[in-house]
């Protein structure tokens, strides 16, 4: 009995050791992106991003917490800008600030995280005119920590964070095309 306690651990020291090892080896830097086609200019598109007191109308998680506690600063939009916010485990507590705007066509957000996990990334936008559409991207990218690492063996972070973008961008389609 006891040498199978022993086998059983020994396999499983070398499953957990596996793991660790396997997740230490992945990329050192992540990258999630959507692409949507709205009819709309890209003037109208950027005004909506670019105000992060508008991102009410059309954010994904906006809706996830509706009880979230929101703080902006004296800046509505551009340059500058920063929104906070504190909400339930869905949408954990952090803060974004606009670190570059290039009207009509990108805008960069310093996005860090601090609850559930610490995190800090970069939220990008960028709208490129095709006749009457613009096509819209949001990217979001930075360094993936040993935990993040770890997360991506059990959970597809791609997927999750995607398709939170994607329904983002289906609602700033929503908005823009109005």
């Amino acid at each position: 009995m006891l040498k199978t306690f022993a086998y059983v651990a020994a396999a499983l020291v070398v499953v957990v050791a596996g793991i660790l090892i396997y997740a230490a080896t992945g990329p050192d830097t992540f990258r999630v992106q959507r692409t949507a086609t709205i009819k709309a200019p890209p003037e109208k598109i950027f005004a909506l991003i670019n105000d992060l007191r508008s991102w009410s109308l059309w954010s994904p998680y906006e809706k996830k917490d509706p009880a979230m506690k929101r703080t902006f600063s004296a800046a509505a939009s551009g340059k500058g800008a920063i929104y906070e916010w504190d909400g339930d485990k869905n949408v954990g507590k952090g803060r974004m600030e606009v670190t570059e705007t290039t009207p009509p066509a990108k805008i960069l957000i310093k996005l860090d995280f601090i609850s559930p996990f610490e995190a800090h990334n970069t939220a990008e936008f960028t709208m490129e005119p095709k006749g009457d559409n613009t096509v819209v991207t949001w990217a979001m990218y930075g360094p993936a920590a040993f935990m993040t690492k770890l997360i991506g063996i059990f959970m597809n972070m791609d997927t999750m964070i995607g398709n939170d973008f994607a329904a983002g961008l289906a609602n700033l389609k929503a908005a823009a095309e109005k």
